[in-house]
């Protein structure tokens, strides 16, 4: 397969119309179509099913359509890398993360390269565990900022001087707005909006005291910003970290900790034996002065 190839196909995909696509890609209507059957032809599977108006994919064109991105994106990466400054450090570093105040240090790391006179882009990745490693893997992210353990066969880490404090996002009406913290019992009758990644984090099950299936869950989430809106909404109550939603003014959300209290260490990963470009090294190395200061 040709990336260029692939590129007419991810077009088509997102024009659902091969004559639209062909007219941004500035090729004719038949010499595309040609190239669509030859690379069906070349996989040896259908990627379209071709209406009047309009193109849909396939199960095997959905699957490609997402092995392609990453592919394109795996180029532009590379490309970008080797095309670098042979004196100046420039280039992009790629980031995977959930949401989490640490992400805080990262930037810090990067407002330290361009005062430095680096001319580094931060291409971040917003996601849970599995979405950053997957990535990772792949070769997609340069680094992966992540909760809990690792697989220390596979990736190298930096621990960050950071905690994330987990508690209860709710409406500033709600009565459990009214306490200091929150215990679990106090939530057991309450309806819930978990953190996907919180559902299999050991330290939260253990301070629940139930399993999941024992609780009234309303919803789940893994970005927490439309998390809040549900619970604006009056769907349920959201455990999450601390200092993710704002809270104060008219906001109409208020915030409070666990009791005992729950914090979670977050750390930067990234694969063994990885060749890093030089802004990805630059950053690395700036983010552990960063750690070292915070000490």
């Amino acid at each position: 397969m040709e990336l260029r190839v692939l590129r007419y196909f991810l077009a088509v995909a997102r024009e659902e119309n091969i004559t639209r696509a062909a007219g941004y890609l500035h090729l004719t209507q038949p010499t595309l179509s040609r190239q669509l059957m030859e690379l069906e032809k070349e996989l040896g599977k259908k990627l379209f099913v071709r209406g009047a108006r309009r193109v849909s994919l396939t199960e095997e064109g959905m699957l490609l359509r997402k092995r392609a991105g990453e592919m394109i994106e795996l180029e532009e990466k590379t490309l970008a890398e080797l095309q670098q400054d042979g004196e100046a450090v420039s280039g992009g570093v790629f980031i995977g993360a959930g949401e989490t105040d640490a992400m805080r240090m990262a930037g810090r790391a990067a407002c330290q390269l361009r005062r430095e006179g680096a001319r580094v882009c931060c291409h971040l990745y917003s996601g849970n565990s599995i979405d950053v490693t997957e990535r990772l893997d792949r070769g997609l992210l340069d680094f992966g900022i992540l909760l809990g353990p690792i697989d220390t066969r596979k990736y190298d880490s930096l621990l960050l001087p950071a905690k994330d404090i987990w508690g209860v996002l709710m409406p500033a009406g709600h009565p459990l707005a009214k306490k200091k913290s929150i215990r679990a019992e106090e939530l057991w009758d309450e309806p819930l909006i978990l953190s996907r990644q919180g559902m299999i984090e050991s330290d939260i099950s253990r301070w629940l005291k139930k399993e999941i299936g024992q609780l009234h869950v309303a919803a789940t989430y893994n970005l927490v910003f439309n998390a809040s809106l549900m619970v604006k909404e009056g769907v349920g109550l959201a455990l999450t970290f601390d200092r993710l939603v704002g809270t104060g003014g008219e906001s109409g959300l208020a915030f409070r900790p666990l009791s005992p209290k729950v914090e979670s260490g977050m750390q930067v990963v990234w694969k063994k034996y990885q060749v890093h470009s030089r802004a990805a090294e630059r950053f690395l190395a700036a983010l552990r002065a960063q750690c070292e200061a915070a000490e």
